[in-house]
């Protein structure tokens, strides 16, 4: 009987969407096929499954959301727990071996006082440089610094004094005498150095002879400068002075020798012989 019903409602709802229009002729008849409606409990059912989808829909989400809290708490923990032992370790490490502190401490302090007085030591040899510095310094500003000094033409500068070799030859007396008329006199030999110095200025030749400032005339023996001082030591050839035949004045030998050096090179000879000399005067001072 229900089936019945059912075809005589289908039958209705055809003709009725005819009557209405919505299906002209034949065109929309072949156009639309016929629409069967279906039961009312199949309605029924699909209307009730609606809820108990959004219910699981529901359900998955709070599952998931659990599952992310436990996920979550989980790594949590293991950090904190992490943390933990690790702060654990260094108090033990901290407070457990306070022994073991002092002892790397003491190499530390020990290494550190000795770095202290190698410094201090240091500091005070800079210290003590630093006086000698200044006490050489304060030397030097209060020493008159020399004026620049000039020779003239032909004569040559050392140590203060100009010299003057001649090239011909005169008697030890005529030699003084043109030395002071050139304004001074002839040599004064002091220093190793100045005789080195006048040595190396001579020409090598087979008995060069040079007079200079010294003699014995007034007591044999006694040998003095041209300037009234006695001599003191002096730079003899071996065997000299001999005083050979009446020879009160001194000369200096150059010769060919190469074995022969500055500091044995005195001779005494007759004053009258006719030798080369050698004058020496005060350097002139630029300034005046």
């Amino acid at each position: 009987m229900s089936t019945n019903t059912g075809s005589l409602s289908c039958e209705g709802m055809y003709s009725k969407l005819i009557d209405d229009g919505g299906i002209q002729g034949d065109e929309a008849y072949s156009a639309r096929p016929p629409v069967f409606v279906a039961p009312p409990t199949a309605g029924q059912r699909l209307t009730q499954r609606g809820p108990y989808r959004v219910a699981t829909a529901c359900l998955s989400v709070f599952c998931l959301i659990l599952l992310l809290v436990l996920v979550a708490m989980s790594v949590h923990y293991k950090s904190s727990a992490a943390v933990g032992k690790g702060q654990n370790s260094v108090s033990q490490n901290s407070s457990s071996s306070p022994s073991t502190q002092r002892q790397k401490a003491c190499p530390n302090v020990t290494s550190l006082n000795a770095e202290q007085k190698r410094l201090e030591e240091k500091n005070r040899e800079l210290v003590e440089e630093t006086n000698q510095l200044k006490a050489i310094i304060e030397k030097l500003e209060a020493t008159p610094t020399p004026p620049p000094v000039q020779c003239t033409k032909d004569w040559l500068y050392f140590n203060g004094s100009c010299y003057f070799i001649s090239v011909f030859g005169r008697s030890w007396r005529d030699s003084q005498t043109y030395c002071k008329g050139k304004g001074g006199h002839l040599a004064i030999i002091h220093t190793a150095e100045e005789q080195t110095f006048l040595w190396n200025l001579l020409p090598r030749g087979h008995w060069n002879s040079y007079w200079f400032g010294i003699s014995d005339e007034k007591l044999e023996g006694d040998w003095y400068w041209v300037d009234g001082t006695k001599l003191v030591g002096g730079f003899w050839e071996d065997g000299e002075p001999n005083n050979h035949i009446n020879e009160d004045c001194g000369y200096i030998v150059k010769t060919e020798v190469l074995s022969r050096v500055a500091t044995k090179s005195w001779y005494d000879a007759p004053c009258y012989m006719s030798l080369p000399w050698i004058c020496e005067k005060k350097a002139e001072s630029t300034s005046s």
